[in-house]
């Protein structure tokens, strides 16, 4: 990956070590300046120390007046008996320019997934005491997807008005719509929901966020058999914390799609109590249309779930089952256009 001709200028893992304090080990380009490479992982530090030591567990972007850059932060935390307190942290910095943030900010709850995927990795790697050229690759191929995904959300703000339809089933222009349907996405917390809706939906129309309710609401037209339709997503947040209102926003829904993580079985575990959650709080007793998604089938040497596993799940809940992945897109299309023929065939039209 050239870094530099992308959105991403460079890249810095810096390990934070007790006594010689912060420790650039990686850097991308190669020739990044040593100015920058400590720039980067004095910061680090910084941040840490002023907030009484907490490691922060989410992705978040700091910026860097005197680069005129901003930095895209995720630190790391593991247990190690080594170290003062019991832990060792360390983190990976993306540095973009300032210009360019729109795009980060825009899109950071998006970028949240690869990087945990890869923090986990680290995690993993450092407690075999692997060479760190290995952790070194995942930090690489980490730069290269986010650039990826990136890039592609930026040549979407390029071109507004362009609609991104299913390559199978492309139309030169989305006439009226004929009927619209709710869906409602359902899952364990990190498996993917948002993920797999923005790569459906190609953020073409209307996404809104309430975060108060644990709800995200998108919006997408296309075409299916002759008929134009819109479809309705639910994104339903997975935190207990949002248990008593989820049963209100079931009310409606004409399908529904079960995601869980292939590589977490607990994800697994929990895709009928989700079914029966939704099926207890409806108003009417409905025959649900819809899928089960094994989610993050990329990750193909970290799998849990067998897709045995998965198919016997769907059939017990009358549901169809599919592996998809909301990185690479695999299946994802598919699926949402086999609902919406169901919904077709449902609605008899």
């Amino acid at each position: 990956m050239n870094v530099e001709k992308g959105l991403i200028n460079a890249i810095v893992y810096t390990e934070i070590h007790d006594a010689l304090g912060p420790n650039p080990i990686y850097w991308s380009p190669s020739n990044l300046p040593e100015n920058i490479r400590m720039l980067v992982g004095i910061k680090t530090v910084t941040i840490l120390t002023g907030d009484q030591g907490i490691t922060p567990e989410s992705l978040f972007i700091i910026p860097f007046p005197s680069l005129r850059l901003k930095g895209l932060i995720r630190y790391i935390e593991r247990e190690d008996e080594t170290r003062r307190g019991g832990y060792a942290r360390s983190a990976i910095t993306f540095l973009f320019k300032e210009e360019d943030d729109i795009i980060f900010y825009k899109y950071l709850v998006y970028l949240k997934s690869p990087f945990n995927e890869v923090a986990r990795k680290i995690i993993e790697l450092e407690k075999q005491h692997v060479d760190s050229e290995r952790i070194f690759e995942e930090i690489k191929l980490l730069g290269d997807s986010i650039s990826k995904i990136l890039e592609d959300y930026r040549s979407k703000e390029i071109s507004p008005h362009s609609i991104e339809e299913f390559p199978e089933h492309r139309d030169k222009k989305i006439e009226e719509v004929k009927f619209k349907f709710k869906l409602v996405v359902l899952g364990d917390p990190g498996v993917g929901k948002t993920s797999t809706i923005l790569r459906f939906s190609d953020n073409a129309f209307l996404s809104t966020y309430i975060p108060t309710m644990g709800v995200n609401i998108t919006e997408k037209s296309f075409r299916v058999k002759d008929i134009v339709l819109e479809v309705i997503l639910w994104d339903i947040a997975g935190q207990s914390k949002f248990q008593m209102m989820r049963k209100h926003f079931y009310q409606g829904s004409e399908a529904i799609i079960l995601i869980f993580d292939l590589t977490n079985p607990i994800s697994f575990k929990s895709i009928k109590k989700w079914y029966n959650d939704v099926i207890k709080n409806m108003d009417k007793q409905p025959k649900m249309i819809g899928y089960v998604f094994g989610n993050k089938s990329d990750l193909v040497e970290e799998r849990k779930v067998q897709e045995s596993e998965g198919l016997a799940l769907a059939k017990e809940l009358n549901l169809e089952y599919i592996e998809t992945s909301a990185l690479t897109g695999s299946n994802v299309e598919y699926a949402f256009y086999k609902i919406a023929e169901a919904v077709i065939e449902m609605k008899h039209i």
